[in-house]
């Protein structure tokens, strides 16, 4: 066996090889050749030189690499070739199957284990760490009840274009191949279930059932996960989790998983285009979209906008992607419900160039957006298309934006224009003493208490639209899962978070906005929050149901059984020494809490519900609700 990352040692070959691994049509990408074994087109060279790379090439960091080729057993393996990728932490909920891999695991002193309460919050965990560290996101759960209940988290990491890998402990190797029932199956035995149940919602699927192979596929899948920015699934039978073998070493060695190369001719050419487009236009704008995320990326688009001198607004899904107090920042551009004077200027371009987007019915308000495909450039994540005219595939959105800054031209009338007449938003007054406090108002404190240390986590819900109105200080940073959409994310979500800043930049604080609906279906990781002692404030906007649901289409299944939020975190902390909670009814009460949660309560995991009136919602929620509504009865109509 031979590879791009070394030639492991001679392995015995009489014992015969299972097929191991299923690929889904979605891990092929032009410019790579899927062949047997790992494929020398996906993979870099091997370096013998420690020099770390930039942080959008995850590799082996080599200071604590073994010197010797002393071989591991396969869980150890795995553990530490997540650990050479950037991976500190593994989210798992035990399992009998997978007992003896997470034993393994800990045995590799870079990585902590997080336990978590469920296999679905592990899932949201590792997609928020993902988002947190830019590089992989990792659950460990056991066979098939595990697994599939991590099955939403994952189908939502390959929604959002993140690397999570969820690693299966699987059936011991005896039972394979034979008519033998074993528990957590579907009642049959059919050992491959699991893996067809991944296989629309990840990239690669391995199935290491012989340690002999363990080696090339480990590092096959989570090079898989890295290039094509999906999730990829591992399943390792259980009887061979700590079985060792002379091709499983830690080699002293710098590993990193190369990013997407552009194909030259087609990048020149889109450039070349690019620039003739814009040329001779009245009002260009640039739109930053969701597809914007990597940091090489967000640092050439700056580029761009300070280079064109045009004003640059982000999609709802994109926000904090580009920074808000960079003097070409005009706002979100959310078609009818867009920030004050964004929209106006957006509509009235007559060529907008939109960077990464995504247009769905969230984003575009039930497909209403207002954009003329003969006056855009769409830039996405491998292909170029300029309006009617042409298309560019192999074209690698980093390499097109770094290109551009040379080559764009000089126009900055529509951000003149926009500065003209743009008039700074206001702030809702002061209330009355003892009246129950305001959405709006509530929001006007939250704006207040924002750093540039913060990161921001927005679940589903009106919680959507009233934080796409706050003004983001430099450096902060905001997530949101707006194309899957599954209430309850962010919880898991900001537990991922915080895992991934207390090793990388222990500073940071999470800040979670959340409606009592949504947290209803996750909340019980609030209790692993407190448990590793982490420190977010998560604000619980209770208004007694699901007021987006409402919106769209009421009924009594909207209505859902009303808790005490502030009183949850005394069973999770029952001394009360990890935990800071208030229940807040006015405005003076708001004041107060956030005080404290920011001030000598900050170290603690704080809490915030906020109680609101069951039809004091956003403006930007009515609407978008009946857009939504709207295009429900239509799509239904057409149907009869």
């Amino acid at each position: 066996m031979s590879d791009t990352f070394g030639s492991p040692p001679a392995i015995n070959t009489s014992r015969p090889a299972s097929k191991l691994m299923e690929r889904s049509p979605s891990s092929r990408r032009p410019g790579y050749v899927l062949g047997g074994g790992l494929d020398r087109a996906l993979l870099s060279s091997v370096s013998m030189s420690p020099t770390r790379d930039t942080a959008e090439s995850p590799h082996f960091n080599t200071s604590n690499a073994t010197s010797a080729r002393k071989a591991l057993n396969l869980g150890t393996f795995l553990a530490g070739k997540l650990a050479d990728l950037g991976v500190n932490h593994v989210f798992a909920v035990p399992g009998d199957f997978s007992l003896i891999l997470l034993d393994q695991i800990l045995l590799e002193p870079r990585i902590q284990l997080i336990s978590c309460c469920n296999e679905l919050n592990a899932g949201y965990a590792a997609d928020g760490y993902a988002r947190a560290k830019g590089t992989l996101g990792v659950v460990c759960t056991t066979y098939s009840v595990g697994t599939l209940s991590a099955l939403n988290a994952v189908a939502g990491a390959y929604a959002e274009d993140l690397p999570v890998v969820i690693i299966a402990g699987g059936p011991p190797t005896h039972v394979l191949g034979t008519n033998k029932l074993i528990h957590h199956a579907l009642g049959r035995s059919n050992f491959g279930a699991e893996m067809a149940c991944f296989k629309p919602v990840t990239c690669y699927q391995a199935q290491i059932n012989h340690v002999e192979s363990a080696y090339s596929e480990i590092k096959h899948a989570l090079s898989m996960a890295l290039i094509n920015r999906k999730p990829v699934y591992i399943s390792i039978a259980s009887n061979i989790a700590a079985a060792c073998h002379p091709s499983l070493v830690q080699e002293p060695i710098t590993f990193k998983v190369p990013g997407r190369v552009s194909e030259s001719l087609m990048l020149q050419a889109a450039l070349k285009h690019t620039s003739s487009f814009f040329e001779n236009t009245v009002k260009p704008v640039i739109v930053v979209g969701a597809r914007l995320r990597s940091k090489r990326a967000q640092a050439a688009m700056i580029k761009v906008a300070e280079k064109s001198g045009m004003p640059v607004a982000v999609m709802p899904n994109a926000k904090g992607f580009f920074p808000e107090d960079h003097p070409n920042f005009i706002g979100v551009f959310w078609v009818n419900i867009s920030t004050p004077y964004c929209g106006e200027t957006i509509t009235a371009s007559d060529k907008y160039l939109f960077v990464g987007p995504v247009f769905n019915d969230a984003t575009t308000i039930g497909f209403t957006q207002p954009i003329l495909k003969d006056r855009l450039v769409d830039v996405q994540g491998d292909y170029v298309s300029i309006g009617n005219e042409a298309h560019y595939g192999n074209v690698i959105l980093e390499d097109f934006l770094e290109g551009l800054v040379a080559s764009i031209p000089v126009n900055n009338k529509a951000l003149l224009n926009f500065r003209a007449m743009y008039v700074p938003p206001g702030e809702p007054p002061a209330q009355a003493k003892g009246e129950p406090i305001l959405n709006k108002v509530a929001y006007k404190h939250i704006q207040h208490l924002l750093r540039p240390n913060h990161v921001v986590l927005v679940d589903a819900g009106d919680s959507w639209f009233n934080a796409t109105k706050l003004r983001l200080p430099g450096g902060a940073q905001y997530e949101i899962q707006m194309q899957y959409a599954s209430i309850g994310w962010s919880v898991g979500a900001t537990l991922g978070f915080c895992a991934a800043q207390s090793s990388s930049d222990p500073t940071r604080r999470p800040v979670l906005f959340c409606g009592d609906g949504a947290f209803q279906m996750t909340a019980q990781e609030v209790s692993t929050i407190v448990r590793y002692g982490y420190s977010p404030l998560i604000f619980i906007l209770n208004n007694g149901g699901y007021t987006v649901e409402v919106e769209i289409h009421d009924g009594p299944y909207n209505v859902i059984n009303n808790w005490n939020y502030s009183k949850l975190l005394s069973v999770f902390d029952p001394e009360g020494e990890r935990t800071y909670s208030a229940q807040v009814r006015t405005e003076e009460e708001m004041v107060a809490a956030v005080a404290a949660a920011t001030g000598e309560m900050a170290s603690r995991t704080c809490l915030i519900e906020v109680i609101l009136d069951k039809d004091d919602c956003s403006r930007e929620l009515l609407e978008f609700g009946a857009r939504l509504s709207f295009q429900a009865v239509n799509q239904t109509a057409s149907v009869h």
